[in-house]
Parts: structure tokens; sequence; C-alpha cells
């Protein structure tokens, strides 16, 4: 199932986004959208073992990684990121794509998903739901106030890992090496927006419509999967959520946190694999 990615960006509500076209036989189109302060590189590790079911595009959201910033700092909001998703779907001309989303891009698909129930034919969701825990949402919020630059990339591996414990050394320097840019001093930085790390960030906005009532308007097939060891999404958040919506498959993933996709990227692959063979 090898493939070649091609690096590519398309512009829309006047911003250029980033994508990583990952190619393949398939027929089945899907976008895959990363978590806050990540960025498209999160999906390289299993992308190209899903190119025979699916031809995966995984965008870098606006304010991440190469895609552009958002003029305004207010201009962060689900419902800004969710119009992405549909201005996207329309350039590329998808129909009816998979969506997959790992935490806040996540949140994104979902809200898509639930309101436009006709326009997604499957919904992989990595780590997240209508509720999440604020103590892990705190962490994750702790991490982007820390550097923004470091020394070296050994630096940012060391550095790294403390936040990602369940995730090789190894990975995390495969990850960060391309998801890394050189100041002018000669330091590593990141390559999200900076003014994510100001004091008055409170993280992208909420979205017009309340999330339970987008989580239960979801009506497509849906694929939860939950980090077992996560500090984000609970355990038993992720089964209020597959309770409340009988279209929502759970599947908690041993010895993964809520980086499940990097943390245990061959049990990632197998559940998606089993739940595409049942609604593709």
């Amino acid at each position: 199932m090898s493939t070649a990615v091609r690096d590519t960006s398309v512009t829309v509500n006047g911003l250029r986004l980033g994508y990583r076209d990952w190619g393949g036989s398939a027929a089945v189109p899907a976008l895959a959208f990363h978590g806050f302060a990540l960025n498209a590189h999160s999906f390289d590790e299993v992308a190209p073992r899903l190119s025979d079911l699916l031809h995966i595009y995984a965008f870098h959201q606006r304010g991440h990684g190469l895609s552009e910033w958002a003029p305004e700092v207010a201009d962060y909001t689900r419902d800004n990121m969710v119009s992405d998703i549909e201005a996207v779907t329309e350039a590329l001309a998808l129909e009816r794509p998979v969506l997959m989303g790992h935490s806040m891009g996540g949140m994104n698909a979902m809200t898509f998903a639930g309101r436009h129930p006709d326009a997604v034919r499957a919904l992989i969701l990595i780590d997240v739901g209508p509720e999440v825990s604020v103590d892990g949402a705190n962490e994750v919020r702790q991490f982007v106030a820390g550097p923004y630059a470091m020394e070296s990339l050994d630096a940012w591996v060391e550095h790294t890992h403390k936040y990602y414990p369940y995730r090789s050394k190894e990975g995390i320097r495969a990850r960060l090496s391309v998801s890394l840019r050189e100041t002018a001093d000669g330091q590593m930085s990141k390559q999200y927006d900076e003014r994510f790390r100001e004091a008055g960030f409170g993280g992208v906005a909420r979205a017009k419509d309340d999330i339970w009532d987008v989580a239960k308007a979801v009506s497509c097939p849906t694929l939860l999967l939950h980090g077992e060891k996560s500090p984000v999404l609970k355990r038993e958040q992720a089964e209020k959520f597959a309770s409340a919506n009988p279209h929502v498959e759970l599947v908690t993933i041993a010895e993964a946190g809520h980086s499940v996709a990097g943390d245990q990227p061959d049990a990632f692959v197998e559940a998606t694999r089993a739940f595409l063979g049942r609604v593709l």
C-alpha cells in the first residue's frame, strides 16, 4: 500500500491552505484534519496504509503548518474552520468524502457532518467528542504556551516526549523533522500562528450551534477512536457520546494517549480498516 504523497495548496475563504495529497488508487475521497497546534503530518504514519481504501487529503488548517495565518486572532473560530471544510470540498470537487479529524480537527469535522448530513460518507473522530476533560484541554494549552523555538531538533524531541509519553522518541523525531522551521538566529521553531500563545487567546472560538446538538445530528457511520490513557477524552465521556448517538461506534485503543494515530499507528489502522470495510 505504498503511495507517493504530493504537497500542494488551495486558496479558500481568502487563505492559502496547504495539504498533503496521498494519492493512491482509491475512488473514495477523504479529508483529514489535525489537532490544535499540530499540522497535516499528524497522519503521516497512517495515511499510506489506508490508501487502497481512501484517497486522503490531509490539511494544514488555517494558522497551522504550511497554511496562511488568519488576518485577526478573532478569525480562528470553529465556524470559520467548518466553512473552510465546505470550501475545500467544493474546490477539490469531492463527492461525499469521508471526514477524519483529531481533537480540534475532529470537532470541526463533526460540526460539518452534523450541519451537512448528506455531504459526508463517514466520519472518523480521533479522541474527541462533545465533552472533553478541562484538565486535559489545559494540558494542551500549557504545551502551546511553552517554548515556541528551541536550539535544536534534539531539544524539541526531549521536550515533546514529556507530553507524548506513549510515542517513541524515534516517532517524535520523524514528525518534528518535517514540522519545524529554522529561524533567522538558527533555532528550530514551531509552524503555527504565534498569536496562539498570547494570554488573551482563549482557543478556537465556539461555533454558533450547541455542540451536543451537533453531535446528535451526525447521521453518517461514525468511528470514535478513543485513547485509553488520554487526558483529554475520558472513557466515560466517550461512552456518553456513543450512547447519545446510535451512529457512533466506540473503539478504545490500548496504550494510547490523546494522539492515537501517533501513539499506536498499527492499532489505529486496524480499527479504521475494519470500520471502512463495513461502511464503504
